[in-house]
């Protein structure tokens, strides 16, 4: 059984050549981290009947998989098998998503890595941001839920994709809950009607929760018949009434937008729920004092 590395804050460059000075420094890092209970074969999932290949190291033979054994490394059912890029330069790219705050933009990732092409540091990133994506998990405690729009001002658009509607019409919508120095779930939907609205909730929120604070859209007008619901009237300037607020949940859009403004400028409606995984990832983990051994796991 492999020994669980040491957890340690989020890395400087220096850190991270010590840890990982060597292609098996990172193999032994990803098996302890991934099978931390011992290696487990990626085809039928059991410890039992497991064997190391002598002359090949991180790699094993399952024998409850196939008598004469099924042969698979340590990145076997990875998002770094079948690449021709070595294990450490996928970790110095995980590396250094998690080390910016707002996001690193791929053609970036590219000069920084001295990729050959922009197209092997995309296909990296969007890799990690998928192998990002959380759990389903219920919030609760005083939970806040709100909407907002992600795309740019009509009138900055040129003339042949200006749209007439006005307003949000148009954009991307992203719907997130968070819990009060908690964790956000935000996900990407097609409307802001009370069936989505509702739909989500119910997902993202516990029914135990203590109050779920909202602004006053019409949308959220149902959860009170299920949910202890309370609302602030932002059109009325109405931001805070004692323990009623959405500020949490503004500040997490504030990330969320600078990101893909500053650092992204363009975000596609077909990638965006693996961009709003990232940014949900590094919020939740953001006391995790080992956030990169967590983002590795998942992978």
């Amino acid at each position: 059984m492999a020994r669980r590395p040491k957890p340690i804050p989020q890395m400087t460059v220096a850190q991270f050549e010590a840890m990982f000075p060597t292609e098996d420094a990172c193999k032994a890092y990803l098996q302890a981290r991934r099978w931390p209970d011992g290696v487990t074969c990626p085809r039928c999932f059991r410890r039992d009947r497991i064997r190391p290949v002598g002359t090949m190291p991180f790699k094993w033979q399952c024998y409850n998989c196939a008598p004469t054994g099924y042969r698979f490394s340590v990145i076997a059912g990875t998002i770094f098998e079948n690449t021709n890029k070595p294990l450490r330069e996928w970790f110095r790219v995980v590396h250094l998503m998690l080390a910016s705050k707002k996001g690193m933009p791929a053609l970036q990732i590219q000069r920084i890595m001295g990729f050959g092409s922009y197209e092997t540091a995309h296909s990296m990133c969007h890799k990690i941001r998928a192998a990002l994506i959380e759990p389903e998990a219920k919030l609760g405690g005083i939970v806040e839920v709100d909407e907002t729009f992600i795309g740019g001002k009509n009138k900055n658009r040129h003339l042949d994709k200006r749209t007439p509607n006005t307003g949000w019409k148009g954009k991307d919508i992203v719907v997130g809950a968070v819990s009060r120095k908690g964790n956000v779930v935000a996900r990407v939907v097609n409307n802001i009607d009370a069936e989505t609205l509702d739909g989500f909730v119910r997902q993202a929120v516990s029914e135990k929760v203590s109050l779920i604070a909202t602004d006053e859209h019409g949308g959220y007008a149902h959860l009170g018949k299920t949910f202890p619901h309370k609302y602030v009237r932002h059109a009325a300037g109405q931001y805070v009434d004692g323990v009623v607020h959405t500020q949490t949940i503004d500040g997490f859009w504030s990330l969320l937008k600078r990101g893909i403004m500053g650092s992204f400028h363009k975000v596609s409606r077909k990638y965006l729920p693996l961009y709003v995984a990232e940014f949900q990832f590094r919020y939740n983990n953001r006391r995790n004092p080992d956030i990169f051994g967590e983002a590795i796991a998942g992978c």
